[in-house]
This record gives structure tokens, sequence and C-alpha cells, in this order.
């Protein structure tokens, strides 16, 4: 039965076929996207679906997408991000609560075939089902991510999701922003079955007619539920304290509220409560980390497009950085060979390759061979003429870099990359052994490159167009943020970390302890204080770097005693602190300075803006960008620029 059969309008975003069972399938297919969201146009025309089973009074629904692209990706971001006004936001909130709740209360069976990303309103609008089914196949991940928007689910995820999985797994779920694959999900209750994709439709159309009651969670979790929320609640406060203060990140605390008082109902939360969206909608986190993930978004398209396309990346230097990149590389599918100047030079790389692929395929020996089959020891630098990329990753010597780029250069295939990860060095002074220097472009990976989303694509004054292009598709290839940003000392990333680091170190001159300067820093959002930073880099190329990218003609008297007593931070066991087993030991701060945090910003942002001006990244977006993924600079301030606007206007 067509949909215009089943209703009096023509229906844009949804279809419905009635088969011979007497069961509704609903498919979802968002005209003009490439991807399923929940705007509020697609949403009031699922109300006008529902008028139309409420007349047919079907056997069951089954409510599918009609794209191959994933089942609902969430709300419509886009739309939400235009809106001004909590009123907005909170007609937003109870119109989509009011349709869920008549979905879950409609008389006859609905079911959820989950294929895809089902995430945020998608899962929300699939926990109103009676049941659900889950595709067993790699891209199907459900999860309610608002809280990494600094929103909560207010469509009625907070309610419905303790009440299905219990709120011991909910709340980790929604506090986290955790995806759950298929699998997964059968096991913890969020689903009712796991299927292959050839049965899905059969599976589905015998649950949705089987009469089986709805899961619920057990007896306990029932309790955790009801008279003892306080003790899940407590636990989540706990739990959330460590990671993030309320006044920077209201959300998480707002949904622990919102479930243990209001039944999970957004709505219900006086205006003057803290977990209330009036209260979310003033502080401006929310505004802030939406702005966030557009950025990210922005990031991830400028890799896209083109036909380059990498199988083989030959990479020379298997210390940390280098070691870790290939095998980055052999883990997102790439044959990798690693050169250095002896197999015991590479050994250690190997190694440390074959324990992380153990903790990533959860010591599955067969995944753990092939990836190792991958990675090649290669002293001889034999895969030099086969690669597609080749990254330099030696030490930061200019000669010693003139005479590997001139033997790369020989051996390489016409159409290799050539690629320098150096973080200090000016492409146009490596390039100048080359008989193409149009070829060398920078690929600027960050320590721990397994942790570090962010990559510098670096254009020198002679880098071709189409390699920087290929180049930013490789990096997007490997499921990195690729930045394109000019060929200046330090990029973007280390030019504004110098600043701060530095002026962290003054503080330190000036009679401040080490543990009280990171205090501040962490209560700000940062994750980790800059002291702590630099002895984690090492306190000889904070120096070293700290006086090529600031000028700074005086070292910081703290600094320059430490590295001339030889005790460099983490690597030597002590620098600013103690290290024992990888860890710092702080003694306490003291009490708070007043003002301290925006002193060591102070830094931090006027290279940021330098940066903008003098065209290393093209504009001011880009730039809390590139800080925002390459240092974890606090993302709920929305990024320096944004937060020193933001301050400015406020002033």
């Amino acid at each position: 039965m067509s949909a215009t059969t089943m209703s009096n309008v023509q229906l844009k975003h949804w279809h419905i076929r009635r088969d011979a069972d007497g069961i509704a399938w609903v498919s979802i297919d968002v005209a003009d996207a490439s991807t399923n969201t929940l705007g509020s146009a697609v949403l009031i025309e699922f109300g006008l679906v529902l008028d139309s089973l409420e007349r047919l009074q079907p056997k069951g629904m089954v409510l599918m997408s009609g794209k191959t692209a994933g089942y609902i990706a969430g709300a419509d971001l886009e739309e939400y991000a235009k809106v001004e006004s909590v009123e907005g936001i909170k007609a937003i909130v109870g119109r989509n609560w009011s349709l869920f709740n008549r979905l879950e209360a409609v008389p006859w069976p609905t079911l959820a075939l989950i294929r895809g990303h089902c995430m945020g309103g998608g899962l929300e609008i699939s926990l109103a089902c009676r049941y659900r089914i889950a595709v067993d196949e790699p891209g199907t991940r459900m999860a309610l991510p608002e809280v990494m928007l600094g929103i909560t689910p207010g469509w009625g995820g907070m309610l419905r999701l303790p009440r299905t999985i219990g709120p011991t797994a909910a709340m980790d779920m929604m506090l986290t922003g955790k995806q759950i694959d298929a699998k997964r999900a059968k096991k913890m209750g969020l689903v009712d079955e796991c299927v292959p994709p050839r049965v899905m439709e059969n599976a589905a159309r015998m649950l949705v007619l089987s009469g089986q009651p709805r899961h619920t969670p057990g007896f306990v979790q029932g309790l955790l539920n009801g008279p003892l929320k306080f003790v899940v609640a407590s636990g989540a406060r706990k739990q959330v304290a460590k990671k993030a203060r309320r006044d920077n990140y209201p959300a998480p605390y707002a949904i622990i509220d919102t479930w243990q008082h209001f039944n999970g109902n957004s709505l219900d939360v006086p205006p003057t409560h803290p977990a209330s969206l009036e209260h979310i909608f003033a502080q401006g986190t929310a505004r802030n980390l939406v702005r966030v993930f557009f950025l990210q978004q922005r990031l991830k398209s400028l890799g896209k497009g083109g036909s380059f396309s990498a199988k083989h990346v030959h990479v020379v230097g298997a210390g940390v950085m280098g070691g870790d990149i290939a095998a980055w590389c052999v883990l997102r599918g790439l044959v990798v060979t690693l050169q250095d100047q002896s197999i015991e030079r590479i050994a250690p790389a190997i190694k440390r390759a074959a324990e992380g692929f153990g903790k990533k395929y959860r010591g599955d020996r067969k995944q753990v061979r092939f990836a190792m089959d991958r990675l090649i020891a290669d002293p001889q630098g034999s895969g030099v003429a086969q690669a597609d990329v080749i990254i330099e990753a030696i030490f930061e010597n200019l000669d010693a870099k003139h005479a590997l780029f001139r033997d790369l250069e020989a051996r390489a295939k016409p159409g290799a990359i050539l690629a320098t990860n150096t973080s200090s060095l000016k492409l146009e002074d490596i390039a100048t052994v080359l008989a193409r220097p149009e070829r060398l472009v920078g690929i600027h990976f960050f320590n721990p490159v397994a942790q570090m989303p962010l990559v510098e694509v670096v254009q020198g004054e002679r880098t071709d167009a189409e390699v920087l292009s290929r180049a930013m598709a490789f990096v997007h290839g490997l499921d990195k943020l690729p930045l394109p940003v000019k060929s200046a000392p330090g990029f973007l990333v280390n030019a504004v970390l110098g600043p701060y680091l530095l002026e962290a170190m003054r503080c330190v001159d000036a009679g401040m302890s080490p543990e009280t300067i990171d205090a501040a820093m962490l209560a700000f959002g940062m994750p980790m204080g800059p002291i702590e930073l630099a002895d984690t880099v090492g306190l000889d190329i904070a120096m070293a770097t700290g006086k090529a990218l600031t000028g700074a003609s005086e070292v910081p008297r703290a600094l320059q005693a430490l590295v001339d007593a030889g005790k460099l931070g983490r690597k030597t066991g002590e620098g600013f602190y103690v290290w024992a087993d990888g860890r710092p030991r702080k003694d306490g701060a003291s009490a708070p300075v007043v003002g301290l945090a925006e002193r060591l910003l102070e830094p931090l942002i006027a290279a940021t803006r330098r940066c903008v001006d003098l065209g290393v990244v093209a504009d001011a977006e880009l730039a809390d960008a590139g800080v925002i993924f390459g240092t974890g600079f606090a993302p709920w301030t929305g990024g320096p620029m944004n937060h020193f606007a933001r301050r400015e206007g406020q002033s």
C-alpha cells in the first residue's frame, strides 16, 4: 500500500507499505540527504505516519531505514544550532517527547530494525518501540552521544534506556556517549535479537507478531531504577566529578539529576535548577560543543574527494614517533616497510606494535598475525621503490635530513609522496636538496599517534597543490583529521604551545608550585597541565623548541637548572616532578591563584591569532579546530579564538 493511499498528504521523508501479514513496514528516507536525521519536518511527518496507521490498525509495525548508509544518525544538528532561545529548544524537546510517547502507546506491536548507525534521537525513537533487532555487521552501532554535544537525551532516552537495560549500564552509555555494537547490544538487552542481514526482515516479521512481552532488566536493576535510584546516582556523580566540572560541563550532571529526580523528563525540571534546559542553554557549553562537532566535520571534509589511495607506506625512523606512525598505518590496512640503521633499532618498534595489535584485536591471534605480516622491518630501505607514501621521521637535524631525502628522491617512484614529520624545521630548508622540491610535503603527527586525532599537512612555498591534496586524502584515509597549514616555525599546534609552556615555567620562577599551575589548567578543562606536559615531552625538547618558537632570549631559570642537571622529565625519571611508573608524583597544590588560568592562556590565544593573521592557517575556525584536536584545548570553550571573542564580548 502506498503512502498516498494511506494518508491524505504526500509524504516526503517516509514510505509505508503493508504486507500480506498485515504488517506496516515504515521506512525513513530523508529526502535530499545521504543520511537520515530527525529534523522538524521529518518528525512532523512521522506524526502523520502514526495518523495513517491509527486508521489502518495494522497487526504490527516495523521501523527501518530506506537508505543503504545507516539507520538514523540522530537529530538535525544544523537545525538545532540555529535555535536562538531556550523557548525554541523546549518546543522541540516537548514535541518529540510527546511524539515518542505516542509511538510507545500505540496498541499494535512495534519493532525497530536497526542496520547501521543508530545515534541519539535514532536510538530514542527505537527505544519507544516494543522490540528492537540489530543487524550484525560492522556498521551497526548504537549510542546516546548527546553528552558529547553538551546536551541531554531529552526525547525519552533518559526515561527508557534505564528502564530497558538497567540504570547502571544506561548511565555508562549516557555519560560517556560510547557506541555499542550489535552483539554487545544483544548481550546487554538493548536489542531483542542480533541477526545477519540475509534474515533481518524475516526475523522482524516473526518477532513483531510473536506477542512476547517487552524486555525489562532483572529484579536488582529494577530496584536501582526505583527506590534505590540514589545509589546509582551517587556513584555516577563521583565518577563524573573526576573528569568534568559542572561549571564547564553541566550536561552529565543534568542527565543524572533528570533521571533521578524528574523521571527522565527535561520539561519537568524547574528553570532555576542546574539541570534545567534554561541553565544548560544559558551556560553556553552546548553551543560551543556543537560548534566543535561542525569543526570536526569540516576537517574530515578537507580530506575527502580525489582518487589517491595508498597501499604501501615506507617510514624512515623507527623511534617512538616513526614506529607508532608505522603501526597506525598497519591498523588502517596498509602495508608498511619500516627503515632504520639496523634490525636492532627497528626491533623495539616491532615489539611495541605487536603489543598494541594484541590490545586492539583483544588477543585474536589470527588478526594480530595478519597485522604483523603487513609490518616489515626494512633496514636497507628496499620498500622505498614500491611505496606510495614515504614518511621521514628521523631526528631533527637538517644535514641528516638532506642526506636522506637525496637518497629517497633518487629511489622513489615518480608519483610517490615525499613527506617529512618534522615539527620544527622549515620545509623550504629541507627541500633545497631535491631536484623536484614541489614533491615535498609535511605530514606532522602528534604523540601519542594512536590517541591524537589531528595531523598537520604542511605546504611549503614550492609544494605542489596536487601533492598537498593527495597528502590530505592520505591522512583522511588513516581516520585522522587533516589540517592544512603553511610552513612556518612550529606550524600551528607547536607555535601556540610554546608560549603557553614558557609562561607556565615563568610562573614557577615567580614562586608558584608546578602543582598549583597544573591544577589551574585542569580546572579550566585542559587534559593535562602545562608543567606535566613539558615533563612528558622532555625538558630538553621543550627548551629547544621554546627558544625557536618564542624567540625568548632568557630561558626560565627553573627549566635551565633542570636541563643542566640532566633532569629532563619523564624519560629520566625526574624533571619538575619525580616520575614513577609513568606517573608524576604530586604533593598537592596550594590555594588557587586568582586569574592564573587567564594569565597562562593569554600567550596561547595571542599566538593563535598571530597564526591566523600570518596565514599559517586559513581562518579562525580552522585555528580553533587545530588547537582543540591537536592539544586537547578545553572543548567546552569552542576553541581559543571563540573563547577570546566570547570573553571580549562579555567585557
